[in-house]
């Protein structure tokens, strides 16, 4: 939290809470700070319903995290190319209804391999698409654990598929609730039943085995960047299966199509993007939401705002810390920000990959180093999918490791940089169980730290969203889009159902059927 004298105190809230005396007539039905991918979908949502919809990114593309960058022929993910939502059946695509909404579409090529794991003790273990075939490889190294095998996954697979049978909107709204639930009783219930428990408590009912157990804190923390104990069920439930359900299938073109093609269809349906627009001041009225202050001095005025910036940033920064509403300062104490990341992209020549190499892989070599930073170590190489994303006879692998700031700051700019470099050479020696020789066929390298993710995304401290601080309830922590502040929503990984862009699509859609109910639309 950012402390100030309260004479300042006193000043920066005259200048952002006062009552405005002559309000303009309200230019937009909802403004959206940032263009991730929950901004994006709440956007296009509102849009859809008719809404007149602003979006403001600091940036000079939309997605954020899903973005992308270009360097010497070679299109790189800004962050993780392990995509869920895009299946074609059931309610839990939601990024493929998200497109569908304003009438875009996205090419995509499916994953037959969600995970190569390369993990301690010499685990070796692929997640494929196909479920008996994942089954089976993973009762091969724990033979023992046959039937906790089974019954813990399939248990994942009872609380999807009570979320597949539903359309996913706002928990906040008390009509849609009383139809939903109206139309699938029992699959409420069961929502309700697993609400707050956490996986690790589910996988501890059937599993015995530590070795086992470790194993599916690493299948949690792969996406959650905690472990079981820490995760909730719900979203367990949805990773665990849909990725044999819907599957995981990767955009051509890149992870950035996605962003591109939702502005595509936010524009055909009458709304406004603007890039390089800085948010630095939400305006309120009388406590109430209504605008926004860019950095250039520009003001513009909503009947709601939205925020897809993290709540660290919209409660410490977009509006004074010193005006967080109790909720906030109670929600800060369930939890913290998660680690950024050390992302290390390379080009390499193709015949550095061995035969039969996976998209998708995840390396720890020792237990205790889990949740260390720089302990594991997650790899993509889209160009196994979608070749056109690297020159020919080249391959892209994105590699990123846990980091945070701390450790990146008060350097001096060539210790930054030496730092950087050794940080890459220790990164690419740790590939080189996975990839034999992998130094000598890097064709191009960047490296980017929690310092890139914080400047570029506009992330506190680079963060890729909230984790919490202790076990908790499984999902009863996370709040929902509306805010204390009036006119004010959240919307993104700071919000149910937290990280992830199927979760952040989710929180997407929750939030404009809030905002549109709001609104009257």
């Amino acid at each position: 939290m950012v402390f100030m004298p309260l004479s300042s105190q006193s000043a920066v809230a005259s200048a952002s809470e006062r009552s405005l005396p002559s309000l303009p007539a309200t230019e937009f039905d909802a403004i959206v700070i940032g263009s991730g991918i929950g901004g994006l979908v709440t956007a296009t949502q509102l849009a859809a319903k008719g809404a007149k919809v602003l979006v403001l990114e600091r940036y000079l593309i939309p997605g954020g995290s899903a973005g992308y960058f270009e360097r010497q022929g070679y299109r790189f993910d800004v962050g993780a190319s392990m995509i869920f939502g895009f299946g074609q059946q059931g309610t839990t695509n939601l990024l493929t209804r998200a497109l569908q909404a304003v009438n875009v579409s996205l090419e995509t090529i499916p994953d037959p391999v969600q995970i190569h794991y390369h993990l301690p003790n010499d685990l070796e273990l692929k997640v494929h698409r196909d479920y008996e075939k994942f089954l089976q490889e993973l009762i091969a190294c724990f033979p023992h654990e046959a039937i906790g095998i089974r019954r813990f996954y399939d248990e994942c697979w009872r609380v999807f598929n009570c979320l597949n049978v539903m359309e996913l909107l706002s928990l906040e709204e008390p009509r849609y609730l009383a139809r939903v639930f109206f139309q699938h009783p029992l699959a409420c219930l069961g929502l309700v039943k697993y609400l707050p428990q956490n996986a690790g408590d589910i996988a501890r009912r059937y599993i015995r085995d530590p070795a086992l157990l470790k194993f599916i804190d690493m299948e949690c923390y792969c996406w959650s960047v905690v472990p079981a104990d820490r995760t909730p069920m719900i979203n367990a439930g949805m990773v665990f299966s849909d990725r044999h359900y819907g599957g995981i299938n990767y955009p051509k073109g890149g992870v950035g199509q996605i962003a591109q093609k939702l502005v595509e269809g936010l524009e055909k349906c009458g709304g406004q993007i603007q890039y390089k627009t800085r948010v630095t001041k939400i305006l309120q009225d009388n406590g109430r939401a209504v605008g926004v202050e860019l950095a250039s001095g520009k003001v513009y005025y909503g009947k709601r705002i939205i925020s897809n910036a993290t709540r660290w940033d919209t409660f410490e920064k977009l509006i004074p810390a010193a005006q967080m509403p109790p909720a906030e300062q109670k929600w800060q104490r369930r939890y913290q920000k998660s680690p950024s990341f050390l992302s290390l992209h390379l080009g390499v020549r193709a015949e550095v990959l061995p035969a039969g190499t996976e998209c998708h892989h995840i390396l720890l070599e020792d237990w205790e180093r889990m949740e260390a930073a720089e302990g594991t170590i997650f790899v993509s190489i889209p160009t196994l999918l979608d070749p056109s994303l690297a020159p020919p006879g080249h391959h892209i692998i994105h590699t990123f490791t846990p980091s945070w700031l701390d450790a990146w700051q008060h350097l001096t700019p060539s210790e930054y940089e030496t730092r950087k470099k050794e940080a890459a050479a220790h990164l690419i020696q740790r590939l080189e169980r996975i990839f034999p020789n992998l130094s000598a066929h890097v064709d191009y390298q960047e490296i980017g730290t929690p310092r890139t993710h914080r400047r570029f995304l506009g992330r506190d401290d680079g963060t890729y969203g909230p984790i919490p601080r202790r076990k908790l309830a499984g999902l009863l922590g996370m709040p929902f889009n509306r805010t204390n502040i009036s006119g004010l929503y959240c919307v993104g990984d700071s919000t149910f159902p937290g990280q992830g862009l199927n979760a952040v699509a989710f929180s997407g859609f929750a939030c404009a059927h809030r905002v549109a109910t709001d609104l009257g639309f």
